[in-house]
C-alpha cells in the first residue's frame, strides 16, 4: 500500500476514532446506572476488546507504566463521574485542558522550563476555566466541574508517564488501565435490571466508544502527522455536547460555551504551533 493511501486511511481512522469517542457523553448521560457501575462495566468490556486485538500483552511493569495505568484509571472514572454531575459540554471541555496541565507538571516534575507559548496558553486556559464557574453554581454542577478538571489533570499524567515509557508497552498501559478500572469500580457497582436497552448502551460504551476507538487511534497515529492528530481529535469535544443537545436537550450555558471556546481555541493554537515547530526541526 502506498504512503498516500496509508495516510488517507490514517486520517479516516483518526476521524472515526474521534467520532466514536464523542458518543461517550450521550451514552453515559442516558444510562440509568451509577458512575462506578458505568466506569467499571465499560472498562471491563474495553479490556476484552483490546486484549483480543493485541493477543499477547508484554507489560514492563516499570514505574512509568504503573503511573500510566493508575492515571488512566483515574481519568476514565473521574470523567464518568463528571459527566453524570455536570453538563456533557463542561465535562469534555474541562478535560481537554490536559495539554496545559502537561506543560505545568513538566515544569514542576522534570524541571522543564515553560516557554512563552506555554505561559500564554496557561493564562488563557485559566481564564477560560474561570468562565465555566461564573454561573450554574449548584452543588452538583460545581462538583462535576471540579471532577472534570481533575480528570484533565489525570489525563495529563497519562501523557507524562507514557512519555517516560518512550513508546514501549503503551497499549499494555491502556489495557491494564482498563482492567484496574474494572477491579476498582465493579465491587461498588449496583445491581440493575439488565434490559436490552441498558445492555446495548453499555456494550456500545465498552466495545465501540472505548475499545475500537482506541485501536483505531493507535493505528492512525503511525500514519498521520502531529498537526493532523491535533486538529482531527478536536472533533470529540465539538461533537460530544452536540449529540447530547440533539438527543437529550441538554444545552450548555452561555458562560460554558464561551469558556469552552477559549479552552479549545488555546489548545488548538498551541498544538498547531508546537506541531509546526517539530516538523521544522531537521
Amino acid at each position: 500500500m502506498t504512503a498516500p493511501s496509508l495516510r488517507g486511511r490514517g486520517l479516516a481512522a483518526l476521524a472515526l476514532a474521534s467520532i466514536l469517542w464523542s458518543t461517550g457523553g450521550l451514552l453515559i448521560k442516558s444510562l440509568p446506572l451509577t458512575s462506578l457501575t458505568i466506569a467499571g462495566g465499560r472498562s471491563a468490556i474495553a479490556a476484552l476488546v483490546i486484549l483480543a486485538w493485541i493477543r499477547r500483552p508484554f507489560p514492563t511493569w516499570s514505574g512509568a507504566q504503573l503511573g500510566s495505568i493508575v492515571s488512566y484509571m483515574l481519568t476514565v472514572v473521574l470523567f464518568v463521574m463528571a459527566t453524570k454531575l455536570t453538563t456533557a459540554a463542561n465535562a469534555i471541555l474541562l478535560q481537554y485542558t490536559a495539554p496545559i496541565w502537561v506543560a505545568l507538571l513538566s515544569a514542576l516534575v522534570t524541571r522543564e522550563r515553560l516557554t512563552r507559548l506555554d505561559v500564554a496558553a496557561v493564562v488563557a486556559v485559566v481564564v477560560g476555566m474561570g468562565v465555566f464557574f461564573v454561573d450554574r453554581v449548584e452543588a452538583g454542577n460545581m462538583s462535576g466541574n471540579l471532577l472534570a478538571v481533575a480528570s484533565g489533570i489525570a489525563f495529563a499524567c497519562v501523557a507524562l508517564f507514557m512519555r517516560k515509557q518512550q513508546g514501549v508497552s503503551n497499549v499494555e498501559s491502556v489495557l491494564f488501565g482498563n482492567i484496574l478500572t474494572a477491579v476498582v469500580c465493579l465491587p461498588f457497582a449496583e445491581p440493575f435490571p439488565a434490559t436490552a436497552d441498558t445492555v446495548v448502551r453499555l456494550l456500545l460504551l465498552g466495545v465501540v466508544q472505548l475499545g475500537v476507538s482506541y485501536i483505531l487511534y493507535a493505528w492512525a497515529l503511525a500514519h498521520v502527522t502531529a498537526l493532523e492528530a491535533v486538529l482531527i481529535t478536536m472533533l470529540e469535544p465539538l461533537l460530544n455536547p452536540l449529540w447530547v443537545v440533539i438527543a437529550l436537550g441538554e444545552v450548555p450555558s452561555t458562560s460554558a460555551s464561551i469558556g469552552g471556546a477559549v479552552v479549545l481555541g488555546t489548545v488548538v493554537v498551541r498544538g498547531i504551533i508546537l506541531a509546526r515547530r517539530t516538523a521544522a526541526v531537521p
